[in-house]
């Protein structure tokens, strides 16, 4: 081994490789939603960028900027650009489509038009400042946007499959942008200044998406704990809440969370729940008459999705008590939070600013024109039975062979795709000079974090990869290990790569972190795969400080040096069956008509 190292463990569960990846308060009454003046924290949403709901370039002139004094610099701070464009919204025919212009002063639009070289509209004869959404259909319009709106008069359609615009001012042409497909329901946002010869370049991003930056802050300590050894450790953070209570996740099948949850909500706690509306196979079965009893109980449950929606699927796991937060890798489920099959890692903490931050996250999310109620969402949703395969073991038990540990800290950044994990992630991993652990329920080949982390080894960190061994992801990961191997062996690298042994301490991995000179840990819900960091949401946290790192080491390593393998005790003997013949005949799918997915997580 070179005398530098990265420990980088992955692990496998039952997650789909494409899927992962609060209100502070709710002021007055939202979806049902009361939050009391005594109990809010105005603070944090004063403005849409502390929201994170602000993603559009800035303006041309920043705050405290001085405008150009020169003839030349006057003329073009009064011309316009175009600075958003939104082609495929999610309504009929596409009404409603809109371009955006900006301008730093007040400019009367007299002679302007704007075209795409086929056809052209008519700027109205306006005068404008800042900046102003144009439409051939500004009702529709109005519905999509907070830009005031004005109409064009004649016609330009904002092709789907991309297009270039001019904008001119008589016969002069004033800015030009272009754009490729166009993903519905996202938004298209300049960033470039274009010229004459090269028009403008800009980047999608879904409709009312956040971008909320990382937020640092110091907190004394941190309760470290990893499932299935401490499952106590999520229902307690639940139970201590006294004014608000929020939870996200993917799935919710745990009658013990519901009954927290409805328990919160009588004792007068402000209860809200986010879901995702559409999990790979259908939602389970149990998810039903959990939705039934929380919403008899009082509980405001949304779920989240759909055609066009902010996020491929939300999968973050964590809830926000008051002002302690609260997050993990694993589903609010048995096999999961439940302590009842999977290696998940988590993290609990009291922090006001990290709370704040994070119940803005939800609420970003909660409040969404892509949330539906959920009475809307059960009168729709697909609950599907468990087959036993990658299911919940209600009876499994397990010895703790790690408890919960209430370590110091020096300090914790938050982190939430798709808006800012991955490069935060790419910087920690690129900072490290001695090693890295990192426990994932899958890679990706091509994911960038992966590339990240090779280029560390290349430059002498040492890297230990640990893969799930479970058998529906068995085949990718045995693959992967072969690549990683060969790419050490060819380089010369300190780079491992293993699938986990069979183990009596838990079922199947599906942690997702991260430590980095055991200086730094990684705690979430991210899978190892563009998606989870371009299009699901997925929530992290980084936990600075030596004993919060040495804490999940001393997990990874007890999982990498692994254990003989028996059955987990309450495991049916026909669910083991299962299992047995599935890895005998390789069959690594769940098969939903014609349609064959691997389970997700």
């Amino acid at each position: 081994m070179a005398s530098r190292r990265i420990v980088l463990c992955v692990v496998l569960a039952t997650s789909v490789l494409l899927i992962a990846g609060s209100a502070s308060t709710f002021a007055g009454t939202e979806h049902g939603v009361t939050v009391h003046p005594s109990t809010a924290h105005p603070s944090d949403f004063e403005d849409e960028t502390a929201n994170g709901l602000e993603c559009a370039p800035p303006p041309l002139s920043s705050a405290g900027d001085e405008p150009p004094t020169s003839a030349e610099g006057d003329r073009n701070d009064r011309e316009a650009r175009i600075v958003e464009l939104y082609p495929n919204p999610t309504t009929h025919g596409n009404a409603g489509e809109y371009l955006v212009l900006e301008v730093q002063r007040e400019t009367r639009l007299e002679n302007w038009t704007v075209t795409d070289g086929h056809t052209t509209a008519t700027i109205p004869n306006e005068t404008i400042d800042g900046r102003v959404a144009f439409s051939t259909d500004p009702a529709t319009t109005a519905e999509l946007t907070d830009h005031r709106v004005l109409e064009l008069e004649g016609t330009v359609r904002l092709a789907v499959d991309g297009d270039e615009l001019e904008l001119r001012n008589g016969t002069e042409a004033v800015d030009a942008v272009a754009y490729e497909d166009a993903p519905i329901a996202e938004r298209w946002y300049r960033t470039d200044g274009g010229s004459e010869a090269d028009r403008a370049e800009g980047r999608w991003h879904p409709r009312d998406g956040t971008c909320f930056p990382v937020v640092r802050a110091e907190p004394t300590a941190a309760t470290t704990f990893v499932l299935p050894d401490s499952p106590d450790v999520p229902l307690e953070t639940i139970r201590s809440a006294d004014d608000r209570l929020v939870l996200a996740g993917y799935t919710i099948t745990s009658v013990e969370v519901a009954d927290a949850l409805v328990d919160a909500s009588a004792r007068g706690v402000d209860v809200a729940v986010l879901l995702e509306a559409g999990p790979v196979g259908g939602t389970p079965a149990a998810t039903e008459p959990l939705l039934e009893s929380l919403a008899e109980g009082g509980v405001d449950v949304r779920a989240i999705g759909g055609e066009g929606a902010r996020y491929r699927f939300h999968h973050p796991k964590y809830t926000v008590a008051d002002d302690h937060v609260l997050v993990t890798s694993e589903n609010w489920k048995p096999s999961g939070t439940g302590g009842k099959a999977s290696r998940g890692w988590g993290v609990r903490l009291e922090d006001d600013e990290i709370a704040d931050a994070l119940a803005a996250t939800f609420r970003a999310d909660y409040e969404g024109w892509d949330t539906r109620s959920s009475e809307q969402f059960r009168s729709t949703a697909t609950f599907v039975e468990d087959d036993g395969i990658g299911g919940d073991h209600p009876e499994s038990t397990f010895e703790t062979n790690h408890g919960a540990e209430t370590v110091p800290v020096e300090s914790v950044e938050l982190l939430v795709a798709p808006d800012n994990a991955a490069d935060r992630l790419e910087a920690l991993i690129a900072d490290a000079d001695d090693e890295i652990l990192i426990k994932q329920a899958s890679i990706a080949a091509d994911v960038s974090v992966l590339e990240a982390t090779l280029d560390a080894a290349r430059r002498g960190v040492d890297v230990r990869i640990l893969l799930d061994s479970a058998w529906y992801h068995e085949e990718e990961n045995a693959a992967l290990v072969n690549d990683l191997e060969a790419i050490a062996a060819d380089e010369e690298l300190a780079l491992e790569a293993t699938v986990v042994d069979r183990t009596d301490r838990f079922e199947k991995i599906h942690a997702k972190g991260v430590i980095v000179d055991r200086e730094a840990a990684v705690v979430g819900s991210a899978n190892w795969n563009e998606n989870a960091f371009e299009n699901n949401r997925e929530v992290l946290l980084v936990l600075h400080g030596e004993s919060a790192a040495e804490y999940y080491a001393a997990v990874f390593e007890g999982d990498w040096d692994g254990d003989v393998w028996t059955l987990p005790i309450g495991l049916s003997l026909s669910a083991a069956a299962v299992l047995a013949v599935a890895a005998l005949v390789g069959w690594r799918y769940v098969r939903f008509g014609d349609r064959r997915v691997a389970t997700e997580e």
